[in-house]
């Protein structure tokens, strides 16, 4: 095993005591027997529990065989999907791979340029990405379990109609991938009935919990990277945060940590990050626990910040504005590249202080002083650090934050494997847009719009 990921939460010392601790580990024990013995809400969805130590080596092979295929005749991956079914393989790339990939050269890149649809509603997005794709040899994976889902079916049929403009309806099949449930659904249908090649998302695995199956394999697969690592990676991140004992389990203390904060009143959790290319692992941590936790009234608010950017703006806030959050930073030890700062004799900057430093050290000087600056300001910091940026490390960081989720959720006393506030929205879309079947919520809804529209008036007097 790998020397491994590594949890500080001594900067909440000030903040969390003994008898916290005491008082939290039976319940942290009785969260675990929950959800390893499946006696605890959606136990009907825990498959990813097992994912990176299941033997799937034909599925594996399937992943590799379609990934060499598109990265030998693609000059273009498009990614449709939206959540769980884009942001773990979009993290997964930007994290592992070249901050400007897709303005590589070809010869630099190895593969294809991958670019995600089917996440928003912009037409200028679609529209401009098209505009690119332009002279492009493309191939498509379409992610949706259901096939239903508004944004990705929309980016589906406008895409693969120029798909088959493009290359007919022979040469579009074959370049057409598509992930979804495994026995029914919209695009299970299409994909048999066309004879795209498919891939299965289990169905005890939701969406958000997804990036050990081909949802995240494929794309991460044809990005380059070795999905063999990140599945060793999330396997010994299994095998370490397995153990019940909260003195053992650095996720299980995570877990805790947060749910003690949430108790004093820390409403708000701020994943921090000071590299770039976090940003959409921040992304989908912020998908991971906000859709997790946040029912029933209850939940703690995840957002994420990128520092030192943010140091220089929300920074003031976090110092000095309302006690109501903790920050939980992420970090790396050592990059795998360090930038040493040159000798400027004549010092005309300033920066002699610095000279023959590397990035990594001022890096490191920067996250002890913003941490030691918070917690003298009334905010507790919780530190997770990985060694190196590998697929290894991260395939067991997204273990770590997947099953402190799941922990988590059951500390809150809420199901963390299901999501019944989206469903309301996604309602009054469908009966707005003339979706058959939402006639009746459709009348009252635009009797609502109107009702709200002859009330502004009113409002207005009021301000």
């Amino acid at each position: 095993m790998n020397q491994g990921l590594r949890f500080d939460y001594s900067h909440t010392c000030a903040f969390l005591d003994q008898h916290d601790w005491d008082r939290v580990a039976p319940e942290v024990l009785d969260a675990h027997i929950r959800l390893h013995q499946g006696t605890g809400p959606g136990s009907d969805s825990r498959g990813w529990l097992d994912l990176p130590v299941q033997d799937k080596k034909s599925e594996r092979k399937q992943i590799k065989e379609a990934a060499e295929k598109i990265r030998s005749t693609s000059d273009v991956l498009v990614v449709i999907g939206i959540g769980g079914s884009y942001l773990g393989a979009k993290a997964a790339l930007d994290m592992l791979g070249h901050h400007f990939t897709n303005l590589l050269s070809a010869d630099k890149r190895g593969g294809p340029e991958i670019y995600f649809v089917g996440n928003n509603v912009s037409s200028v997005y679609i529209a401009q990405l098209l505009e690119l794709l332009a002279g492009k040899d493309v191939s498509l994976n379409v992610i949706s379990k259901s096939g239903a889902t508004l944004e990705p079916a929309i980016a589906f049929r406008v895409f693969r109609d120029w798909m088959e403009k493009k290359y007919g309806s022979e040469g579009a099949r074959s370049r057409i991938y598509v992930t979804t449930d495994r026995k029914q659904g919209v695009l299970r249908r299409l994909a048999e009935r066309e004879g795209y090649e498919s891939f299965a998302i289990p169905d005890d695995v939701g969406g958000r919990y997804s990036i050990f199956t081909p949802v995240g394999l494929l794309p991460i697969a044809v990005g380059g990277s070795n999905i063999d690592e990140i599945l060793s990676g999330a396997a010994d991140g299994k095998v370490r945060f397995e153990t019940p004992k909260l003195v053992d389990n650095p996720c299980y203390q995570y877990a805790a940590a947060r749910h003690l904060l949430h108790q004093k009143g820390k409403l708000i959790e701020v994943l921090v990050s000071y590299e770039p290319r976090f940003r959409f692992f921040a992304e989908w941590w912020k998908q991971l626990f906000a859709e997790s936790e946040g029912k029933r009234g209850k939940g703690i608010f995840p957002v994420a910040a990128e520092y030192s950017t943010d140091l220089h703006s929300i920074g003031q806030y976090l110092q000095d504005g309302k006690r109501h959050l903790f920050e939980t930073v992420l970090t790396v030890r050592k990059s795998e590249v360090d930038v040493t700062i040159s000798v400027d004799p004549h010092n005309l900057d300033g920066l002699q202080y610095l000279d023959g430093k590397g990035m990594d050290e001022i890096r490191a000087r920067v996250v002890e002083g913003a941490l030691l600056a918070h917690t003298d300001g009334g905010v507790p910091n919780l530190v997770v650090e990985i060694p190196r940026l590998t697929a290894y490390h991260f395939g067991e960081l997204v273990y770590f934050f997947e099953k402190a989720c799941a922990i988590s959720g059951y500390l809150l006393g809420v199901n963390p494997f299901d999501q019944p506030g989206v469903d309301a929205y996604k309602m009054n879309m469908f009966a707005l847009l003339g979706r058959p079947g939402f006639e009746k919520l459709k009348a009252e809804l635009e009797a609502r719009i109107r009702g709200n529209h002859k009330i502004l008036p009113d409002c207005k007097r009021n301000i």
